[in-house]
């Protein structure tokens, strides 16, 4: 299999940081070097001294931790500015500048632009050889710094904390001041792919651009749901159609045609594709709703996901899983190159899929299901109650009581809830991977229906895949453990990562944006955050 671009190896490779806030220390601070830190040389002879770097924590009213950020980063370079030389500003403050620029064209709040500094900044941009007054450029060099670990802290670790979403992830912490360092010494750097962020982000990042343009063009107007439109037929809609699909890039604008041919079938095949739709549904109300939404709405979609790409940490394995709540989709990735891929249910509304990470280290065949407390409860017993043998029927029996609520199991077998194997990767969330004999809810697009827990539709082929290098499981092993009666456990050999995400906007291997429904209103909650 050839190596594609892949979204989910890109976006586990983001760096992301977390700061705990203080309250400003408002007594005389005691400067003392950090002898941790290594001062560099002498790059400038333009120096500014501890008591300006002082008064300027104290009058942006900067907390203990920002404040000794701030002071380290100074300490390192022994006072020397940073964004300016003998000759004016620095190749690497234009390049920072202009990154800066653009980050916040696109940004939905006003919470990193400074209008002041944006003035001297154009003055120096204008005259950068001749506007030499000391008390603008030392103003001037201190709210760059300032600006820089804003910046940095809102474009590399995100605006939002992302516990308060249910996102259990851990995040990576980022030294802000040697990254500043390496940016401020580096004369060569290509500010392209500077940002300590991932791939996925940067093609995100782009197609928001795209997505800016489509708005600044008006949108596009909402169509109607059309059932008789079929392939090789002749219609006004269809020429609204094929209008409202060049507008958003996906049909070529020379072609106003009222023509359904073959050009506009395959088209509507990939246009679902990109929604998650199957792609035999036709020109059907899902599709209509999906290119009815409007081009703001998209917009504010791609913002939120590239914040939750912010957030991820940094990873080096090679071989993990992933499972996309949105895409309903688990994939497994070996080397950089996808190995196995299928469709799975995932928890519905009130029980819903935790977003958190951990490891698969052991498989259960023909297991027990050990129904939960809450089930037991809301629907065992209510059911034991209506039909004394509803626990026989169910192949259940009852190991104890938990006051008046049984604690049930269901013994292994061809109806047993979790099919036939699970996959553990233990967690206090009690969500694992299973098989189950609810065959028929794969073939539908929105598959949000278990309790939590995340259904397989092919288990049997990552039993196999897990348990390749170790001999003793071949094929028919693993048929023979799956069908008996009693539990099997096996640990694997190598235990592999996994990851449990929500992403609703992404660039898939061929740099195609998909969408994808916000399955939990996760993305409702995060706007309201994040464009407030």
């Amino acid at each position: 299999m050839r190596k594609p671009l892949l979204f989910f190896y890109s976006i586990i490779i983001v760096f992301s940081i977390s700061y705990t806030s203080c309250k400003p220390d408002k007594t005389s601070p005691v400067i003392t070097r950090d002898t941790t830190i290594t001062p560099i040389t002498a790059i400038t002879s333009l120096v500014l001294d501890s008591n300006q770097v002082e008064q300027f924590i104290s009058q942006q009213h900067m907390d203990k931790d920002k404040a000794v950020q701030f002071r380290n980063f100074y300490l390192s370079r022994n006072y020397q500015y940073t964004w300016f030389d003998e000759e004016g500003l620095t190749q690497q403050t234009s390049g920072f500048w202009n990154l800066y620029l653009h980050f916040v064209s696109f940004q939905p709040d006003s919470s990193l632009l400074d209008k002041t500094l944006q003035e001297e900044m154009q003055h120096y941009v204008d005259d950068s050889l001749h506007f030499n007054n000391d008390t603008i450029r030392l103003k001037t060099e201190l709210g760059l710094t300032n600006l820089f670990f804003k910046y940095a802290q809102y474009a590399y670790a995100g605006k939002i904390d992302p516990a308060e979403l249910q996102w259990h992830i851990p995040r990576k912490k980022l030294d802000l001041v040697s990254l500043l360092d390496s940016l401020a010494d580096n004369k060569n750097v290509d500010f392209k792919k500077w940002e300590p962020v991932s791939s996925q982000y940067v093609l995100l990042r782009d197609k928001l651009s795209e997505y800016g343009n489509f708005a600044k063009r008006g949108g596009w107007d909402s169509l109607p749901y059309l059932p008789d439109l079929k392939r090789g037929k002749e219609s006004l809609s269809i020429i609204k159609l094929k209008d409202r699909l060049s507008r958003e890039g996906l049909f070529p604008a020379s072609d106003s045609t009222a023509l359904y041919d073959s050009m506009l079938f395959e088209t509507i095949k990939l246009v679902r594709s990109r929604y998650g739709l199957n792609e035999s549904g036709g020109i059907d109300k899902a599709l209509i709703n999906e290119l009815n939404v409007p081009v703001e709405t998209r917009i504010s979609q791609i913002l939120v996901n590239m914040e939750r790409m912010r957030w991820l940490p940094k990873s080096n394995d090679k071989r993990y899983i992933v499972v996309n709540i949105p895409d309903f989709i688990l994939t497994v990735f070996d080397d950089d190159t996808i190995t196995l891929k299928m469709r799975v249910v995932v928890g519905k509304a009130g029980t819903s899929t935790v977003v958190f990470t951990n490891t698969l280290k052991t498989i259960v065949f023909a297991p027990y299901w050990n129904v939960p407390y809450s089930i037991s409860k809301n629907e065992i017993l209510p059911a034991i109650r209506r039909n004394k043998n509803y626990l026989a029927n169910n192949n259940m029996e009852i190991t104890g009581y938990s006051g008046n609520v049984p604690i049930v199991r269901q013994r292994p077998g061809g109806n047993n809830s979790l099919g036939k194997v699970k996959f553990l990767f233990p967690n206090s969330y009690n969500i694992y991977f299973h098989d189950t004999p609810a065959k028929s809810l794969f073939s539908r697009d929105f598959r949000a229906f278990s309790h939590g827990c995340i259904r397989l539709q092919e288990p049997f082929e990552l039993a196999e895949y897990l348990l390749r290098d170790q001999p003793q499981w071949t094929p028919d092993s693993i048929q023979v453990a799956m069908n008996k009666t009693k539990e099997t456990w096996v640990s694997i050999k190598q235990p592999i990562p996994v990851w449990i995400t929500y992403f609703t906007a992404y660039t898939d291997n061929n740099n195609m944006l998909q969408f994808r429904n916000d399955v939990y209103g996760h993305d409702a909650i995060m706007i309201k955050k994040l464009f407030k």
